[in-house]
């Protein structure tokens, strides 16, 4: 059975996943609702994946690392080997899909930009849920690169969660 790669992510109105220094405060600038979906769709999620700088900046943010009960992956093109909390990736997306243990059904793809670009290159995305943030940021990271190819999207559902609209597309 073929992986399914879900992103899952919050981005400004205007396409920013962070500003310039990557910064994510504003995200905490708008009402939600609860935990927006979140716990709900983590539960559903085998695995998580991220690059390194994402993963940086996740240990930076929080007290105790969020992903203690998934299997999780960094790209990265100097770590190598694991830590205590991820395996080190340092292969092709396609290579490492290959690799991935059966088990694995379902893998959350967190970010940042560069990670997602490699993905949405090997065409490896499946489905996409991106909660839009009333935020115009001007400028930051984009949360998708110049680069990527050409994808038809289909969308599934729209939930609102407070001022957050989030958004459900599969590729067609």
């Amino acid at each position: 059975m073929k992986k399914k790669i879900v992103v899952y992510i919050a981005a400004s109105l205007d396409g920013y996943i962070a500003r310039e220094n990557g910064e994510i405060d504003w995200l905490e600038s708008v009402e939600g609702e609860g935990d927006n979906g979140y716990e709900d769709f983590y539960q559903t999620c085998d695995a998580v994946v991220m690059g390194k700088a994402t993963y940086d900046h996740v240990l930076k943010l929080t007290p105790e690392f969020p992903y203690l009960d998934k299997k999780c992956y960094v790209f990265s093109r100097s770590a190598q080997g694991k830590d205590q909390y991820v395996e080190f990736i340092n292969e092709s997306v396609a290579s490492f899909l290959n690799n991935l243990s059966q088990e694995t059904k379902k893998i959350w793809l967190v970010g940042g930009a560069d990670i997602l670009a490699d993905f949405l290159t090997e065409k490896r995305v499946d489905e996409f849920i991106i909660s839009i943030i009333p935020v115009l940021l001007g400028a930051g990271i984009p949360l998708f690169k110049r680069e990527i190819p050409e994808m038809n999207l289909k969308l599934t559902d729209i939930k609102q969660y407070g001022q957050i609209a989030q958004l459900y597309y599969e590729k067609e």
